[in-house]
């Protein structure tokens, strides 16, 4: 209410237009708790009396205060209490126990003793006994105990009885402090309002509400602020504030005036503020609308002038980088220039000495091959033209005697038809001769037939004559036409000849088969007879045959019927035996799955026990290696006999030797120095290594024990599958051998009841199925199946004989033989059926090479095909590959990008030679097989044109003809895949190949496993030359490199993953190339020439497998050390659903966002460190099993760190953040998708954390909820779910905390659950590693070593 009096004072003395407000003023009422003579003053007074008791005081306070104060009050029935009207209403208060309560004090004992304590917090409560306490300190009239501290101002002086103070005391001084503070600050209120008096959740009293508004005078101060002008300025401070709304011209001399008019203009509403005399006052909201205004404008401004710097800087940038460009570029174009003229001028060198240097070799080879070429030539020609001869000889005689066989038989037939023709036709001219015989003896008696003759002649000779005309108008045109058809027959005049005595010939047989026509038909006659018997025959045969068959059929079915009685039988038991069979196999399954998995378990642990120790292992080396040079160190201190090349660590530079000589002298030093330096700690150092390399060795024992056992176990299952197998096969073929045993006995009944038939109707012979009737229907059945026959053969060569046929008739018309004598030829065509048998045949070879010829187009086709839709598929997956790499670059920030792509670029470039090479190799052996055939060819072809032009031609004049010159490329020489080095070349070849070789830079362009390839093919030659010390020398010298290059960059990811590729290769080549029948299985022939023959190197196997495991491990550490500090932010902290956890969690304190930090991780930001991780393992060459254990180890780390921190923080519990997670998982599972690693396991380790989500979302109320809650999250332990449980904190009023009953029922389900009690993931575990066996199938005589690596001094062999 002090505040409202002031701001209406004010408001009067500013002159404004206002009401006064009337309010309800408190003063009287803290005047009687706290003025002089009051309720609390009188308390201390009654304190410091000897014998005051709380009826005295209740005394006082009737006599001081009930006639003089009307707030204070004495209740009717009680002489032990009093009443104070306060603002909210009257309050009743009993005076027992205000003396005890107001003298409740801290003894100064006590006092220093908590002084002198060692807890910081207590030590500065009490300092100089600046504050004093009060343990049961109680507000007089609360009836409650409240603990009441009371910080004095600085300025005042110290007294040491300040702890003596009585409780009112405090509170007066608490209060003025209060007032003092209240009065030094501009003051805020908050109110409290209490939705009910049973502190439940979702209830509201309204009734309550209004009531505590009321009391706190909320309801009151409402109304006077709404009625106030809460804002307000002076004219100097607006005119200052606001001067960047006013326009040049609304600026006068007279501020006032000013910002009158400039609030006219911008506030159109009068009412919204008043002009006093030193200051302008506004009604709420007036100056945020002015803010808003301001900002508008000076935004406008900020964005105009940073517009026209940034195209001032732009510009200027723009100039700088333009002509750095220009420079850059006439540079490196001149450059470039001098180098292609280098380059020019050497390979117009070196093609020039190639030409040379290969015509000689050429001319030399080709020399070789024509002296071999033409003694096989004259040797093979000789044999093929004694073979020709022999043939034609052969050919020459056979035509010879079947010409003369062919004439004599043509002679012979004719000479038969011939005398068969003569004697007809005498036979038939002298029956005409004797009947024009008898006619002309009969007219010549009649005289009327002379007149008659006469009379005919004369008709005769009228029609002579008028034919005769007609045949000298015929002949004249006939002799024009023959004029011009002389010629033209002439030539066909021969042929014509021949055939047309083969015509005549055909006529004289035709004439022959007519009289052999009568005599056809009388036995025709005859057959009509014999059929029309055999007929009647034939229908009682049918007869009893029909009779017979019902019989047969009636039978047929009952045996039918028993047969699939026995089949069904038979499918039931092969049913039940099936399914027996099936249950076997599902149990033999289920057994040897649990078997496998428990062995697989097994196998696991004792791998990662095995690299634990490994690991235990390492670390103690290296603390030993640390301890040798310490010592190293000590003892060249006196005698300074180190160099700086020694132990610069710190330089790229240093050589091998050095270091080799270092160690030499520290083993050397250490042994004289141990002795007197820490002899207890080398020994326990040595016992301890001895300890690990037994365990070690057990531990590989019983590895390969395990392993041993798991084989066993497996060809035992497999032996009994095949057993029982075996017993149902045998069983199955019993049953099938009992059926078949059944049907043949019954085949075996059915041919004895038809032979009994048969011998039963034998009894006589003219009945059916006699010898005499079964003859003659075996007769029948032979000409029905003949006459089919031949009625197919005839259909098949009809359309043959009519296109014959047709040919024929328009030669024989232009002859002047007659129709008969076509049709007679016809009918002897047909007879010929050896010519006919011969045309068919050619028809269907024809017909079937055609067939061929088709099939063979269609399935070049189909090739052609599938040719161009692999072609197509290859394209669409470069297609989508190139667009995902486009997206990830559009992604990066523009230097990464930039390097991206030209890794990319590089890499497709490496690629593309590489395939360029290969295509070129193979088109270099296309060449020279084609060039081989052409020259046969050509020889051939030679050969065939001298036999043709010349009789014999010398197989030198043939080889001497002129060949056209061709290309032929350069053979290179053939490599054995081994590189020869000189021993004191061994330390340059690992300095250079290992120590001082960089991922980054040349190693990028390098084939994938190069450094491997190129140490192994020097092993290689090691174990050709048989020196065992080499072998040794070398093998040990890259162990060690290795060891070291990791040793000083092993928080380099590049260098570390680079470094394990090609261990694993270096590991895999000693495999492949072992000479063992398990590791050989995909080699070509010439791979497996390439194997070690002297020498075994299993146990140098184990060492590198060792050494890769170290590398592993180290591996997995620099991706959490890179990975660690981005997975809260990006997981957690990070919205990557924007607004969905706009609403914080109620009760929890305030944390800066992640989003308006510039140092936070987002989800792209693992992502694209994930991206890097796997781009760069697949760059350098990593197995792809190996790339699915790392990539499952990474997804661990995530989930873990992301779960631990879930489980720690309780603004991270809620329904929200389950959503941003399971976002979160839902993207990496997509990154897995788009690298193809699903089915590495990855996706498995992220169960937990996938769960914790859901349980997050899921409802939380029901019994149902909570078996749904159990059965779903089955990753998680019952500690963590029931943490998730406590800390769930609901984001708005919809959403219920978890109940205690709930969390209770949820830990008697789970009760029964065999699990660890631990919260927390241990987020330093690390999966076993195995490394599977990947054949390489590069060629090691393909090899290149390129000239970067300075490794000049090794030989290929």
């Amino acid at each position: 209410m002090h505040v409202f009096k002031l701001e209406q004072e004010e408001y009067m003395r500013e002159q404004i237009p206002w009401t006064l407000i009337d309010f309800y003023d408190n003063q009287p009422c803290i005047n009687l708790i706290e003025a002089k003579m009051g309720i609390l003053d009188l308390l201390d007074e009654e304190c410091k009396m000897p014998k005051g008791s709380d009826d005295s005081w209740a005394q006082k306070l009737y006599n001081t205060h009930l006639k003089s104060c009307s707030l204070f009050e004495k209740p009717r029935m009680s002489n032990r209490a009093f009443i104070i009207q306060h603002f909210a209403d009257k309050v009743e208060y009993q005076c027992d126990g205000f003396l005890e309560k107001n003298k409740d004090t801290v003894n100064e004992e006590q006092i220093n003793v908590l002084k002198a304590s060692k807890f910081d917090l207590l030590v500065e409560l009490f300092r100089d006994g600046e504050k004093a306490t009060s343990p049961t300190g109680q507000v007089p009239g609360t009836g409650g105990r409240t603990r009441l501290s009371i910080k004095p101002d600085k300025g005042r002086e110290k007294s040491s009885k300040d702890h003596k103070k009585t409780v009112g005391c405090q509170f007066r001084n608490s209060l003025q402090m209060l007032m003092e503070t209240l009065n030094a600050t501009t003051p805020h209120y908050v109110r409290c309002i209490k939705p009910n008096d049973f502190k439940m959740a979702f209830s509201f009293d309204p009734k309550r509400a209004v009531q505590q508004l009321r009391a706190c005078g909320v309801l009151e101060t409402i109304r006077i602020s709404a009625a106030g002008f809460p804002s307000r300025w002076t004219y100097q401070e607006f005119f200052s504030r606001y001067r960047v709304l006013m326009k040049q011209k609304d600026v006068l001399s007279d501020k006032k005036l000013t910002c009158r008019n400039v609030l006219e203009k911008l506030v159109q509403d009068q009412d919204k503020y008043q002009f006093g005399k030193t200051k302008i006052f506004f009604r709420a909201g007036q100056v945020a609308y002015l803010e808003k205004l301001r900002a508008d404008k000076l935004r406008a401004a900020c964005i105009r002038i940073q517009k026209t710097i940034r195209c001032w800087l732009a510009r200027k940038k723009y100039l700088r980088m333009r002509s750095a460009a220009i420079t850059i570029q006439r540079f490196t174009r001149g450059y470039q220039a001098r180098c292609l003229a280098k380059f020019m001028r050497r390979t117009q060198a070196a093609t020039i000495i190639q030409k040379y240097q290969r015509m000689c070799v050429e001319r030399k080879r080709y020399r070789q091959k024509q002296a071999a070429a033409l003694a096989m030539q004259t040797i093979l020609r000789a044999y093929m033209a004694r073979q020709k001869y022999q043939m034609l000889l052969r050919e020459h005689k056979a035509v010879i005697i079947q010409k003369r066989i062919r004439g004599w038989l043509a002679r012979c037939w004719y000479k038969r038809c011939l005398e068969s023709i003569v004697y007809l036709q005498c036979c038939i001219r002298r029956m005409r001769a004797r009947q024009e015989l008898k006619k002309l003896k009969i007219e010549a008696r009649s005289v009327e037939h002379f007149k008659k003759l006469n009379k005919g002649m004369e008709n005769k000779i009228m029609q002579l004559q008028r034919k005769i005309d007609e045949q000298h108008k015929d002949n004249r045109s006939l002799n024009e036409r023959l004029s011009g058809l002389e010629t033209s027959y002439t030539t066909e005049s021969e042929k014509m000849r021949g055939e047309l005595s083969r015509l005549r010939g055909y006529e004289e047989e035709a004439k022959n088969k007519t009289n052999q026509v009568s005599s056809l038909l009388e036995e025709l006659e005859r057959v009509k007879k014999e059929l029309s018997t055999t007929q009647q025959e034939k229908k009682t045969i049918e007869d009893w045959a029909q009779t017979y068959r019902s019989e047969m059929e009636k039978m047929v079915s009952e045996l039918k019927e028993q047969n699939g009685l026995l089949k069904k039988e038979k499918d039931d038991l092969n049913r039940s035996i099936q399914e027996q069979s099936q249950q076997m196999t599902v149990k033999m399954a289920r057994a040897i799955a649990e078997e496998t998995q428990q062995l697989e378990t097994d196998l696991n642990e004792e791998r990662s026990r095995y690299q634990n120790l490994l690991t235990e292992h390492l670390r103690l080396e290296e603390k030993y290696d640390d301890l040798k040079e310490a010592m190293v160190l000590s003892s060249n201190k006196p005698g300074h006999r180190r160099t700086d090349s020694t132990h610069s660590s710190n330089e790229s530079e240093y050589t091998y030797n050095s270091e080799y000589a270092e160690m030499e002298e520290g083993s050397r030093a250490a042994e004289d120095v141990t002795r007197g330096i820490d002899t207890s700690l080398t020994l326990k150092l040595q016992k301890r290594l001895t300890e690990l390399e037994q365990e070690k060795q057990s531990l590989r024992n019983e590895l390969e024990n395990k392993e041993d056992q798991f084989q066993r176990a497996r060809a035992r299952d497999n032996a009994e599958f095949k057993k029982a197998r075996g017993a149902e096969l045998e069983y199955e073929s019993l049953k099938r051998q009992e059926l078949e045993s059944e049907n043949k006995k019954l085949r075996h009944d059915l041919a004895d009841m038809r032979q009994s038939l048969l011998g039963n109707a034998a009894t006589s012979t003219g009945a059916p199925g006699s010898p005499a009737y079964k003859v003659l229907l075996d007769q029948l059945n032979a000409s029905c199946e003949e006459l089919e026959v031949r009625k197919e053969e005839v259909l098949i060569l009809r359309s043959q004989l009519v296109s014959q046929k047709e040919a024929m008739h328009h030669k024989d018309e232009k002859e002047t033989m007659t129709e008969p004598s076509v049709s007679v030829q016809d009918v002897s065509k047909l007879k010929d059926s050896d010519e006919i048998k011969q045309a068919y045949i050619g028809l269907k070879d024809t017909n079937r090479l055609l067939e061929h010829q088709l099939q063979t187009q269609r399935r070049t086709h189909d090739s052609e095909v599938e040719v161009m839709r692999g072609e197509l598929q290859s394209v669409k997956e470069e297609n989508s590959r190139q667009q995902q790499l486009l997206a990830q670059n559009l992604q990066l920030p523009p230097e990464a990008r930039i390097e991206a792509s030209l890794q990319h670029e590089i890499t497709r470039l490496t690629n593309e030679n590489l395939d360029l090479m290969e295509q070129l190799e193979k088109q270099d052996r296309t060449i020279r097989k084609l060039k081989k055939q052409l020259k046969v060819y050509s020889k051939r072809i030679g050969e065939m044109g001298a036999g043709q032009t010349e009789g014999q031609t010398s197989p030198g004049q043939m080889v001497e003809e002129p060949i056209h010159p061709v290309n032929i490329p350069r053979r290179e020489k053939d490599f054995q895949g081994m590189l020869e080095y000189k021993k004191e070349d061994e330390l340059k070849l690992v300095k250079n190949l290992i120590l001082e070789l960089k991922p980054r830079g040349v190693a990028v362009n390098l084939i994938p496993g190069l450094p491997a390839y190129i140490l192994f093919m020097c092993l290689r030659h090691a174990d050709y030359v048989n020196d065992d010390q080499k072998v040794r020398t070398l093998l040990t010298s890259t162990i060690n490199s290795i060891k070291k290059i990791l040793k000083k960059r092993g928080d380099d990811f590049e260098t570390v993953s680079f470094w394990l590729a090609n261990t694993c290769r270096f590991l895999h080549c000693l495999k492949q190339y072992s000479g063992d029948d398990a590791f050989m299985k995909h080699n070509t022939s010439r791979q497996n020439e390439h194997c070690l023959s002297n020498f075994d190197l299993a146990e140098y196997r184990q060492v590198i497998s060792d050494l890769a495991i170290q590398i592993y491990q180290q591996l997995i550490k620099c991706m959490e050390n890179i990975l660690q500090p981005m997975i809260v932010s990006a997981m957690l902290e990070h919205e990557t659903i924007q607004g969905v956890s706009g609403v914080k969690p109620t009760g929890l304190r305030k944390r800066t966002s992640s989003i308006a930090d510039e140092g936070t991780y987002t989800l792209d930001s693992i992502l694209r460190q994930l991206s890097a991780f796997h781009s760069t393992m697949c760059q350098h060459g990593t197995d792809p099993e190996l790339i699915k254990q790392v990539v499952k180890q990474q997804f661990y780390i995530i989930g873990a760190v992301t779960l631990n921190n879930l489980l720690l923080r309780k603004d991270m519990c809620s329904w929200s953040k389950g959503m941003q997670i399971r976002y979160n998982v839902s993207q990496l599972e997509e990154w897995l998708r788009d690298k193809g690693l699903m089915v590495c396991g990855a996706k498995e380790t992220l169960e937990p954390l996938i769960q914790a989500a859901q349980l997050l979302q899921v409802k939380k109320k029901t019994d149902e909820d909570a078996e749904a809650i159990c059965s779903m999250c089955q990753a998680l332990t019952t500690a963590q779910i029931v943490k998730v449980l406590n800390l769930y904190t609901p984001v708005n009023e919809f959403e219920e905390r978890v109940s205690v009953a709930f969390i209770r029922t949820i830990q008697t389900r789970l009760r029964d659950r065999c699990e660890s009690p631990q919260l927390l993931m241990d987020t330093k575990v690390i999966y076993p590693v195995t490394f599977p066996f990947n054949p390489s199938s590069l060629a090691l005589e393909t090899v290149q070593i390129p000239g970067s690596l300075n490794l000049g001094f090794l030989t290929r062999v």
